[in-house]
């Protein structure tokens, strides 16, 4: 009777430890979990597309997809009729992939038009940026997929302003 207590007692405290190894994995993972986000900046003469991680772990960057017309593209570059030199641009593809620290940020485009150029100039960077939409397929270090996106319409706001 008394081996027979010891065996319920032991199989209990073993199936214990398990769902605390469950828990703990689970917590872990909550912890760790990165929160993307598509920030947009459109202020002095300075435009820019950044990912931000607002979470705990590292965002592994798996593709960027641009949408413009119905139309997916893998680079920002392939959706706009812009200088290449009047900007900068980061690719992310199968053999580039970029992780984003907690708290950091990986800048998509990121244009900066001097005080002398004309708000003409500004104008034609965001009509090139206004169409585009940006999905950003991410996932952490349990290998949980993920993905954010955002349209640029944003950019447009200063000719509806203008057109009222």
């Amino acid at each position: 009777m008394m081996g027979d207590m010891t065996v319920v007692i032991s199989v209990l405290a073993l199936i214990g430890l398990f769902w605390q190894v469950y828990l703990q994995r689970t917590h872990n993972e909550k912890s760790l979990k990165p929160l993307g986000q598509i920030d947009l900046e459109d202020r002095q003469g300075h435009i820019y597309v950044r990912v931000t991680n607002n979470g705990l772990g590292p965002m592994i960057i798996d593709r960027l997809i641009f949408q413009k017309d119905d139309k997916a593209y893998t680079s920002i570059e392939d959706c706009l009729e812009l200088d290449s030199r009047s900007y900068t641009r980061i690719s992310v593809n199968e053999s580039v992939r970029k992780v984003i620290l907690p708290t950091s940020f990986l800048t998509i485009f990121d244009a900066s038009l001097a005080p002398q150029e004309s708000e003409e100039a500004l104008n034609r960077v965001r009509d090139q940026l206004n169409p585009i939409t940006l999905k950003v397929e991410f996932h952490d270090i349990y290998d949980n997929k993920m993905a954010v996106e955002r349209g640029f319409q944003w950019f447009s706001r200063h000719e509806i302003k203008e057109a009222m």
